[in-house]
């Protein structure tokens, strides 16, 4: 199965139709007046459709389990067709629509079976995902190819060629992903002067995120947090508690981060762990959603005018 661990849980959302095709008036009219020999199909294809949706990764192959949250079966009859829309929800790392559309597929091999002994034409249609909901692709934010950002990695043994940077270049690759360019990436060492003096050199270049890697943990040297908090203007908690929350499911020693995140003017400062894995997860943590906040502003912007 596909690796999942990266990714965080959101409210996901699926709708998938079938539709079923008779090829006799009647057949419809026992269905609706509850005159199928089998018993009430409604109500059978319903239950089959619930079973089918809690079952999908034991008949799906690549499918995780998922805790299920809620579904609900609709029927409508028109002419010669029955249509079958089946809804799921959970919160939960990946989507529902397989589920979704297992459930209404089921459901529609129900039909089928309850409905042969009234009618030897009988068709199964289309089977279809009509709506989705969830995950990444739904807090994306269409101002991320506009924005400039600085990566400014904080290690007195990398600044010094002792050590190569791995960190920085994760949080790299994870913007790249997500199309946002980076127009900055510097190495700098433990300093806290030298630290406010960049942070304060890119917030009047008006970088729209600045990110540092490095300098959160616990040792004496680690003065990025002393160097950041004077500055910023809105602490943004949240953040940095996705963060610590989030590394917390995969290690205990992430209750030691001490992440910074908020606002200097326009620009949002973000101070991440420095280890490659810490990085890493905190990217995951918190992007694409945190863009939303670029949205936010440029909303307030607008109103001022």
């Amino acid at each position: 199965m596909v690796d999942i661990t990266q990714k965080i849980s959101t409210l996901r959302y699926a709708k998938a139709r079938a539709v079923v095709r008779v090829s006799k008036p009647k057949t419809i009219e026992a269905v609706v007046q509850k005159k199928v020999p089998k018993g009430d199909l409604y109500e059978i294809a319903k239950s089959a459709a619930l079973f089918a949706v809690k079952r999908t990764s034991d008949t799906i192959p690549d499918c995780h389990p998922i805790p299920i949250e809620f579904t609900d079966v609709h029927f409508h009859t028109e002419e010669l067709q029955i249509q079958i829309d089946v809804e799921v929800k959970t919160i939960y790392k990946t989507g529902v629509e397989v589920e979704a559309m297992h459930g209404a597929s089921v459901a529609a091999l129900t039909a089928y079976d309850m409905l042969k002994p009234l009618d030897s034409d009988i068709e199964i249609g289309s089977i279809k995902l009509l709506e989705k909901r969830g995950g990444k692709k739904g807090y994306s934010s269409d101002l991320r190819k506009n924005l400039t950002t600085a990566v400014i990695v904080c290690s007195d043994t990398i600044s010094e060629g002792k050590k190569e940077d791995r960190a920085g270049k994760v949080i790299i690759e994870k913007l790249k992903e997500l199309e946002i360019p980076v127009t900055e990436y510097t190495i700098i060492p433990d300093e806290k002067d030298q630290i406010t003096s960049k942070t304060l050199q890119l917030v009047e270049k008006n970088t729209d995120l600045i990110i540092f890697t490095g300098g959160t943990g616990m040792s004496p040297r680690d003065v990025t947090p002393e160097a950041l908090l004077p500055l910023i203007d809105r602490n943004i908690p949240g953040i940095s508690e996705a963060v610590r929350s989030y590394g917390q499911d995969r290690t205990p020693y992430s209750m030691l981060s001490r992440s910074v995140s908020g606002l200097i003017k326009n620009s949002l400062v973000l101070a991440l762990p420095g280890s490659t894995n810490g990085a890493r997860e905190s990217m995951d943590a918190i992007f694409p959603h945190i863009l939303h906040i670029f949205r936010v502003m440029e909303a307030a912007r607008h109103d001022e005018f």
